[in-house]
């Protein structure tokens, strides 16, 4: 490329940047409202005030790489993911979903004390994201953008939630292993045993581990395939006792929500470009069978989840389960 080209690129990269900046939202800071920002976070994709820009640069770029809008060179990359977010109000849309009661933003004015707490607690705690889509990021390389927790998180609200053709034909986003690891005191429901075996269930996808003789702590290490529609549910987990002469016997049940496993995964992208990290969290609540909060994990270049499940609806036992994630373009 010739300087002259350099030149007329880096002019036109500076050009969509200023336009962006001209948008009537993004003309105040995104944190605290102050008027005419000429900093931004360019992996978050907010514009920010010289105040807030401090408190940001104090997270880590593997949190917020801060830029300054008219000093700093801008890369493509970067000038692609600010745009692609579409500025303040769309990113506060997202990070400020669920405001709590007696929480409120800082003003221009506020003390740096009141400004470190809220902008921590939006960006690095994520605690005004919908509970299902927190995310706790490790670092990443701040060359790669486009596969960064902040920029892409955006993504994953644009999964379609109808995804039927006119012949009533499911379009599947992916593939989901489920290895059923191992149960622990599970309920008697013969003499002084039982049988298990464990129905997974997607939709109207079913797989089933081969039934575990006279075992109350069984071992299975099997893994079961199911595809994920884009208009995808939680997977139903039940475990049976085999009953030769009768109907079988539940032993419990439990659910596991899908949804941050694939939304940690599509924020990231290819997994195998990143080592071994952690990318996210489904998070323990009364809502769910959850014994401890699952980890979501980037293991070998690949996506994986264990969870640990107290069977619901029985007076005993508890489930270990691994996930592992698998887009279609894999």
């Amino acid at each position: 490329m010739s300087r002259l080209s350099e030149l007329q690129q880096v002019a036109s990269g500076k050009r969509r940047l200023k336009d962006l900046l001209l948008q009537s939202d993004n003309r105040f800071c995104a944190d605290c409202g102050a008027p005419d920002p000429k900093w931004a976070s360019a992996n978050i994709g907010v514009f920010i005030c010289l105040k807030c820009c401090g408190v940001h640069r104090s997270l880590g770029t593997h949190i917020s790489k801060v830029l300054s809008v008219t000093l700093d060179e801008w890369s493509d990359d970067e000038i692609d993911a600010m745009i692609e977010v579409g500025g303040n109000l769309s990113a506060n849309s997202i990070y400020e979903a669920f405001l709590p009661e007696g929480v409120s933003k800082p003003g221009p004015n506020s003390s740096n004390e009141e400004r470190t707490r809220f902008i921590r607690s939006k960006y690095e705690l994520q605690e005004f994201l919908k509970p299902s889509l927190r995310i706790t990021s490790g670092k990443t390389s701040s060359s790669s953008l486009k596969s960064s927790l902040s920029t892409n998180l955006f993504d994953s609200f644009q999964i379609p939630s109808v995804s039927q053709n006119l012949d009533g034909i499911v379009e599947f986003m992916g593939i989901l292993k489920v290895k059923v690891i191992k149960g622990t005191n599970l309920a008697i429901r013969d003499m002084m045993s039982s049988d298990p075996y464990v129905i997974v269930a997607l939709g109207k996808q079913t797989a089933q581990t081969t039934v575990m003789k006279s075992n109350l702590n069984p071992v299975w290490n099997e893994e079961l395939m199911l595809s994920v529609p884009q208009d995808f549910g939680p997977i139903k987990l039940s475990v049976f006792d085999h009953d030769t002469f009768s109907a079988d016997d539940i032993m419990g049940e439990a659910e596991i929500d899908i949804q941050p496993l694939i939304t940690s995964a599509m924020a990231f992208g290819d997994p195998e470009m990143f080592g071994n990290m952690q990318i996210g969290k489904w998070l323990k609540s009364n809502d769910n069978a959850l014994i401890d909060d699952s980890i979501i994990n980037i293991v070998d270049g690949k996506v994986k989840q264990e969870i640990s499940l107290k069977l619901q609806n029985v007076e005993s036992g508890e489930l270990q389960v691994e996930l592992e994630w698998m887009p279609l373009d894999q």
